[in-house]
């Protein structure tokens, strides 16, 4: 476990790591999905992971909506780095099984945020953490933001700053789309 700091929104923000840094030197894709996502999404949301997996691109996130998971799960089951980052400490922290494979290949970077005091999640510090995410990735993957939901409010933010979003072309997401975000399934939205 290590302890660095990186910038974050024109600050220095601590975090605590285990696994290999270097993969912060690398192009990211934050992931962040509402925990209500339609049915007509899901299966292309699978199919842009897996394009992404294949692809070895790193997708970082909190993977803690039941949408996340699946898709953290999709990535596990590839070669490419992933990065994971609990709304929570991770000092003590024990890996699930399906995580310790790619943990120790070198292909899982756990970071958080938040000190050793924080030790159970709360919806404050999964907001906090999103922000976090945001701040280190290169862009945005968002399959969907549930209108008047914290991802459509972090969209918002990401579209404001400008921070590249990809989403998937679907009548639901027409908020997302009018942000300006791009079609995943485009060869633009892939790159």
């Amino acid at each position: 476990m290590s302890v660095g700091t990186q910038p974050s929104l024109g600050a220095l923000v601590q975090f605590w790591a285990a696994g290999s840094t270097g993969l912060l030197n690398v192009p990211k894709t934050g992931f962040f999905c509402s925990s209500q996502c339609p049915g007509s999404i899901v299966l292309k949301t699978f199919d842009a992971i897996t394009r992404m997996r294949n692809e070895g691109q790193v997708l970082i996130g909190g993977f803690h909506s039941v949408m996340e998971r699946e898709c953290l799960g999709i990535l596990l089951r590839g070669r490419q780095p992933v990065i994971w980052v609990p709304a929570r400490s991770i000092v003590g922290m024990h890996l699930k099984p399906e995580l310790v494979p790619a943990f120790e290949n070198g292909r899982l970077l756990i970071l958080s945020p938040f000190p050793p005091s924080a030790k159970r999640m709360t919806s404050a510090l999964a907001e906090e953490r999103n922000r976090f995410v945001a701040a280190l990735a290169d862009r945005a993957f968002i399959p969907h933001a549930a209108p008047g939901s914290r991802t459509l409010n972090l969209a918002q933010e990401l579209a404001a700053r400008p921070k590249p979003i990809l989403t998937i072309r679907d009548p639901l997401n027409e908020p997302l789309i009018k942000l300006g975000a791009i079609n995943v399934e485009e060869p633009c939205g892939v790159a």
